[in-house]
């Protein structure tokens, strides 16, 4: 498998390419790091390559909150400055800085 640098960092806020979420970077895979099941349950078409960084967010759209499992192909920075409403935001970060929040620890795997 190919070995690259996140794109993203801890704290960052990004939006997903293609479905109208939002959400902060809590924790880095640097590659696909779910089951086969997961992986599989995504539609062939528009299905990531595992050779590359997953993000795990504290997502939101315009319903809920939830915690999602993004590729790195489907993000892109969140330019909005808009904080993100999560219930488990303040468990890993403090101040909001425009585009990404102060992580409260260095945390991961």
């Amino acid at each position: 498998m190919l070995k690259r640098d996140a794109k993203f960092t801890i704290g960052q806020v990004v939006k997903h390419r293609l479905f109208p979420f939002r959400g902060v970077i809590f924790d880095v895979d640097p590659t696909f790091n779910n089951t086969e099941e997961w992986w599989e349950s995504i539609p062939a078409d528009v299905r990531p390559r595992k050779d590359q960084p997953f993000y795990h967010l504290l997502a939101e759209n315009s319903e809920q909150t939830y915690i999602a499992y993004v590729s790195e192909q489907n993000l892109l920075e969140d330019h909005s400055g808009e904080e993100v409403d999560h219930p488990q935001l303040g468990e890993f970060f403090g101040a909001f800085h425009g585009t990404f929040y102060e992580s409260r620890a260095q945390r991961g795997h």
